[in-house]
């Protein structure tokens, strides 16, 4: 276990395996161990760099709303202080996708290839704002109802759950894990519409794959939309089928040979 401190937080960051490096960044809420069905599919050939973002997993609760280029800059700052300069692979599942694209448009010559893996699409989002979320947050914590439920509501979410039953109460009896969550989704709207921005003033870093892996779990509408935009960013389509929208626990053997080959000539 390390902790590296960027922006005067202590960030939870494992780092496993040798090769190319590999940036895994799970979704709203998830941890570093949401990771774990694929890291031994992919230690052999990939240097892995799994870390929580801000009241997530075991890394220290922010205050500051996330923007899209702070969760860049984040990842830029987490590789410098490992000392991985890169190109690396960023992989970003759900709404950590969006912050995957925007490490390869801010930072193009440190990416080697992005995976987005069932990543959030929004094309009209509509930004939040953070007072209901620090509120909510707030009371949470004064009715206790992490420690004494945080754990349970992780399995209901979350089933099966493959997941070391000791790591998941230590992180989800943590209020701070609830309030980082909810800032997150606070500020879902906000990121996404700056991704779009982005997209208009900084294209994707040439040569560098771009792959969109969909878990469409029978739904024609969102298929359609991960589709929409896989043709958008220029990328190979895959759908990883069965899966729910937690690949990496449900297909994890697809995500890791679609990581390995976003490196391989095509």
């Amino acid at each position: 276990m390390t902790f590296v401190r960027l922006g005067g937080l202590a960030h939870h960051v494992a780092v496993d395996g040798d090769g190319p490096v590999c940036v895994l960044s799970a979704g709203l809420g998830l941890g570093w161990f949401d990771w774990d069905p694929v890291v031994p599919l992919l230690a052999p050939y990939r240097t892995l760099v799994r870390f929580d973002r801000p009241g997530h997993g075991l890394t220290q609760e922010g205050t500051a709303p996330p923007t899209l280029a702070g969760e860049a800059d984040r990842i830029a700052a987490l590789l410098d202080a490992l000392a991985l300069p890169g190109p690396v692979t960023v992989v970003g599942h759900s709404l950590a996708g969006l912050h995957a694209e925007g490490f390869a448009r801010l930072h193009p010559e440190r990416t080697a290839a992005l995976v987005l893996v069932d990543s959030s699409v929004e094309d009209r989002p509509r930004p939040g704002h953070p007072a209901p979320a620090t509120a909510a947050g707030a009371v949470l914590t004064a009715l206790g109802l992490p420690a004494a439920l945080g754990p349970a509501l992780r399995r209901l979410a979350v089933r099966p759950d493959p997941a070391p039953p000791a790591d998941v109460r230590r992180v989800y009896r943590a209020s701070r894990v609830w309030r980082g969550a909810l800032r997150e989704n606070a500020a879902y709207g906000s990121v996404a519409a700056e991704l779009l921005a982005l997209r208009r003033a900084r294209p994707l870093p040439t040569g560098a794959p771009v792959t969109v892996l969909a878990a469409p779990d029978g739904s024609a509408r969102w298929e359609r939309r991960q589709r929409a935009l896989a043709r958008g960013l220029g990328a190979r389509y895959e759908a990883a089928e069965p899966s729910g929208h937690l690949v990496m626990r449900d297909a994890p053997d697809t995500l890791a040979r679609v990581v390995l080959q976003a490196l391989q000539p095509a």
